[in-house]
């Protein structure tokens, strides 16, 4: 029960707490938030004064429950004590809908708080109201709501895009396919369900009470309501237990635990003990009690701090999965499954983030990214607790926490520091969806998602890739939170995706930002991964191995014929560029093939250039000489560390120029005119 009394400790240490934001998403015991999509206002002697529409900015509405209401109402009648949809309080709604009415219930449930010790104003007035039963009559006569047929209309998705259906709730009656931007403007609030309808019987309502003398209209802002329900919920008869979480004896016991985590739409529960004919706990125990108990109020403050922590945005979601991350006390933490171009924020993004920083080999990165940190590490202690939890459903009712480790601050970010640090490497992610004209360049670890998108490509993409894009994410994270080795397949599949170039889609410029994002992808697990083999952002000159320096040699070959291209304003994909899966399958037999088809581009550059050439030709004889002669012969597939030189190589071809018979070191101003000339 660790993870529970984790949410239930978070919960009372944030709540309140006015340094925290969005602290006022934290909901008291006994409410819940809802989506209002239409606020009634009335009087204080129940008479109708006016309805609106409600914004989607301004929709989120504090209402009072009760755990059936809370837990149960997919299984049953539960209306909500005050605010509910037009099936439960609209006592008309039998004239105009499709579905049962519930507001026999409804009005039951209300009268009672009414006839009670605790009874407020504004309820009584809204009870006074309701049991004219005219509500949709009213919202009708307002248009707010959408007639068809003398019905309430309901519109379903058809095959065409930007099309729906809007039929009335008599099958035999025809349906009027219209553009989905002429909807009627409630239709436009209301979110459809599985099936892709939009019922108005799920039309939520709110209240808004105007009396003389009155300060607070609105009933879900008003704290004496709150007060009096929280007095009038107290008197219920509920069964009293062992509560496993806190220790107490003869609490009360929740016998429903909450939904609703993810999302409005979320029926999956996390604790859930309803299946009396199966084999849950019957075998074992007579009842669900005796298995686990756990009160009513830490329930809800644990499941209520879940979901405002899941909707804090710090959390990673995708469909069904989700990874979320906290600190007990609220504070912020870094997001383990965020790249650091996530990580740093404006701190990189207003720096020089350049992939062309001159003669830099990680150390503008290290500097930031040790600032930024240093952040944190002020803010949390060595002794704070940080929990890292991962919920995923196989079903619609039930969820699983699949992954579940608790760390002090000192541990938490000496992992995110490692992860970082050990997986930095060029990144660049070409155009901002955003912003198309901002590019994505910078140095660091890529995000998770990333890595998946790396090693398997479209296929972690839209819905049939979803299943395999959050195994991957899941599969990485043990290695980001416990510092566990990547596991090697990915390795091996993102350096087989990013050496097969010539499968990555060519702009008209001739530029392939996807191969360029995958390939700074593999360079960085790669090189994370063998972190003991010491490599660093740069070339290494004075590394020898057979893998590094045939990399080395292919982004020599690449940049001679690049640059010939560019004498003679073609573009085209180099040999290199073609013959690189090859190169990196069979590379002494493949460099063979693209050495000789140098010649003519040789040619062209020393017409323009001799020096240049010379150059390039001093730098291709002293990476040979480097080669062990049995080692260069041999023709056995290469490692990532090719990817690693050919990366570092062009990059370092790039910043520098030949003069007098030597390479110097460009200026950031050459670096510009030549970015620019190519962009041409």
């Amino acid at each position: 029960m660790s993870w529970i009394r984790k949410l239930y400790e978070t919960y009372d240490a944030c709540n309140g707490n006015e340094n925290i934001p969005d602290i006022e998403d934290l909901c008291p015991v006994g409410y819940s938030v809802q989506n209002a999509h239409v606020e009634v206002v009335i009087d204080k002697d129940g008479n109708f004064r006016r309805a609106l529409l409600v914004d989607k900015k301004d929709s989120k509405t504090l209402i009072p429950v009760t755990e059936k209401s809370l837990t149960g109402r997919t299984s049953g009648i539960a209306p909500h004590p005050l605010c509910d949809s037009l099936q439960y309080c609209a006592g008309d709604y039998e004239n105009y809908g499709d579905r049962k009415p519930y507001f026999d219930s409804y009005l039951e449930n209300l009268k009672a708080w009414t006839k009670s010790s605790y009874s407020h104003e504004k309820v009584e007035a809204i009870y006074s109201y309701v049991s004219k039963r005219t509500l949709v009559k009213d919202l009708i006569d307002k248009g707010l709501l959408t007639v068809k047929e003398g019905k309430l209309a309901i519109v379903e998705r058809t095959n065409e895009k930007e099309r729906v259906k809007v039929t009335a709730p008599n099958k035999n009656d025809t349906p009027i396919i219209v553009d989905s931007k002429e909807l009627h403007p409630i239709m436009k609030l209301l979110s459809a369900d599985d099936k892709g309808i939009k019922n108005q019987a799920k039309v939520f309502v709110r209240w808004k009470v105007e009396s003389d003398g009155s300060l607070c209209s609105e009933t879900w802002k008003d704290k004496t309501l709150f007060e009096k329900w929280a007095e009038h919920e107290s008197t219920r008869d509920v069964a009293k237990g062992f509560c496993y979480v806190t220790g107490e004896k003869e609490t009360d016991i929740a016998q429903k635990h909450p939904a609703k985590l993810r999302s409005g739409k979320d029926s999956a529960k996390l604790i859930s003990s309803n299946d009396t004919s199966g084999f849950t706990f019957l075998g074992r125990f007579e009842s669900a009690n005796e298995a686990a108990s756990v009160s009513s109020v830490v329930t809800q403050k644990a499941h209520s701090a879940l979901r405002w922590l899941i909707g804090r945005k710090q959390a990673f979601r995708s469909d069904n999965l989700v990874f979320v991350s906290w600190a007990k006390t609220g504070k912020p933490i870094p997001n383990p499954c965020a790249s650091s171009w996530d990580f740093l924020g404006e701190d990189l993004r207003t720096g020089d983030s350049s992939n062309s920083q001159i003669g830099d080999v990680g150390q503008s990165f290290a500097l930031r990214f040790n600032k930024k940190l240093a952040g944190y590490k002020t803010t949390i202690n060595d002794t704070e607790d940080i929990v890292v939890m991962g919920l995923d459903s196989a079903s619609p009712g039930r969820m699983a926490i699949i992954f579940y480790r608790e760390l002090t601050g000192s541990e938490f970010l000496e992992r995110i520091e490692k992860w970082h640090s050990d997986f930095a490497w060029f990144q660049n992610y070409g155009r901002d969806k955003g912003d198309k004209k901002k590019v994505i360049l910078f140095q660091g670890a890529p995000a998770p998602k990333d890595i998946a998108w790396c090693a398997y490509g479209s296929k972690v993409e839209g819905k049939n890739g979803i299943k395999l894009l959050n195994a991957t994410v899941e599969r990485l994270l043990p290695s980001i939170i416990d510092g566990r080795p990547v596991p090697r397949d990915l390795i091996e599949q993102c350096v087989r995706r990013a050496s097969n170039r010539v499968s990555f889609k060519q702009e008209k410029d001739g530029r392939q930002p996807d191969f360029e994002k995958c390939l700074g992808i593999a360079c960085s697990i790669y090189k994370g991964f063998y972190n003991e083999r010491g490599y660093i952002m740069a070339l290494e000159e004075d590394r020898n191995s057979r893998d590094y320096l045939y990399g080395r040699l292919l982004a020599v070959a690449e940049k001679i014929e690049s640059m010939a291209l560019y004498f003679a304003n073609e573009r085209r994909e180099t040999a290199a560029a073609r013959l690189m899966q090859r190169f990196a399958d069979r590379p002494y037999s493949t460099w063979r093939t693209i050495e000789t088809s140098l010649a003519p581009y040789k040619s062209r550059i020393n017409a323009k250039r001799p020096g240049l050439l010379n150059g390039y030709m001093e730098l291709i004889d002293e990476i040979a000489c480097k080669f062990e002669t049995d080692k260069f012969k041999l023709d056995s597939r290469l490692e990532g560390e090719f990817l690693l030189a050919y990366h570092c190589q062009r990059k370092w071809l790039n910043e520098h120029k030949r003069e007098k018979r030597q390479w110097v070191m460009k200026s950031a101003d050459d670096v510009e005119n030549q970015k620019t000339d190519l962009e041409k």
